[in-house]
């Protein structure tokens, strides 16, 4: 069987232990944490060169929200999800938060629901529902500072616990060429078998696979750039020079704390709520998972159109 494939090398390395000295930021500060108040005169005073990454995280960081919503406010707003399958989906997330279900499990279950589909189908839904609903919840600080590490020549990456149908049509808008993601695994007809290609990048594993990714890109980790929001990110947080939480989760911002990491606090102005939102800001939401049910969905609902 095929797997399609991220960004990613199987080559490990450590951490180097050598952390670079940069131009202090500008810092205010919000209680006890530490805020960046001009990233953009950082990062252009930063030492150019591939060798140093910028590594960000999807949602929450570069995205206001969750990107998988799109799925599940496009099939509500068509009228196409009945109200037991957006509450199927609601109990298996809140069962995740509650410790009852791991991660790599949900992510795998929600898999299921694709077998046999197509990729090439599901990604055709994925740019239409980027152009349609997530584009505009894109953080504009946040393009603008993918763009000055480019323009520093770094090395840009987007590192997520996303699915690809997700996350690259995000990649390919911004301009970053680097992916590490989750990715469906393939038959020889390039349809999903139901599995996702192990090992499954959340928390330490996504660490690894940034650390692979280096290994094979001679990226400096000890020199490089991490933007994240979640709490399952302090692992990679604790291994880059320059760890940038952004919008932090209570259990980062504690972290951000106590480490002194500066943090970034963004919001876009006349954002819109609405139910799909809602759904999609429940505290430490299996993202990946929620969203591949509900392209799952939308893509039968299609055909029977």
């Amino acid at each position: 069987m095929k797997s399609r494939a991220a960004s990613l090398s199987l080559i490990c390395v450590s951490n180097a232990a050598r952390r670079t000295a940069f131009p202090a930021p500008k810092l205010g500060h919000d209680g006890e944490v530490t805020l960046i108040s001009d990233p953009l005169a950082q990062i252009a005073q930063s030492p150019p060169g591939p060798e140093i990454g910028a590594f960000f995280d999807l949602d929450g960081t570069l995205v206001a929200g969750f990107t998988a919503t799109a799925h599940a406010s496009d099939r509500i707003r068509r009228g196409q999800a009945g109200i037991g399958e957006v509450f199927g989906v609601v109990e298996a997330s809140l069962r995740y938060k509650l410790g009852r279900m791991q991660f790599e499990r949900l992510l795998v279950r929600a898999a299921g629901y694709l077998r046999g589909e197509s990729l090439t189908e599901l990604d055709q839904i994925g740019e239409r529902l980027f152009s349609e609903q997530v584009a505009q919840r894109v953080y504009p600080l946040m393009r603008e500072i993918v763009a000055a590490h480019r323009d520093r020549g770094h090395t840009v990456v987007l590192s997520s616990s996303a699915l690809t149908i997700h996350a690259e049509p995000v990649a390919r808008a911004l301009g970053i060429t680097n992916v590490v993601c989750n990715t469906f695994e393939l038959d020889d007809a390039g349809l999903l078998t139901g599995s996702i290609t192990k090992p499954i990048v959340w928390g330490r594993q996504k660490a690894a696979a940034v650390q692979r990714f280096c290994a094979a890109n001679d990226v400096d980790l000890a020199r490089s750039y991490f933007y994240a929001d979640g709490d399952e990110d302090a692992a990679l947080m604790t291994l880059v020079g320059n760890p940038c939480p952004v919008n932090p989760r209570p259990g980062l911002a504690a972290k951000a704390a106590a480490h002194d990491w500066p943090v970034l606090r963004l919001t876009i102005p006349g954002r819109r709520g609405g139910a799909a939102n809602a759904i999609g800001h429940l505290p430490a939401l299996g993202r990946a998972a929620l969203g591949a049910m509900f392209s799952s969905l939308a893509l039968r609902s299609r055909r029977r159109d």
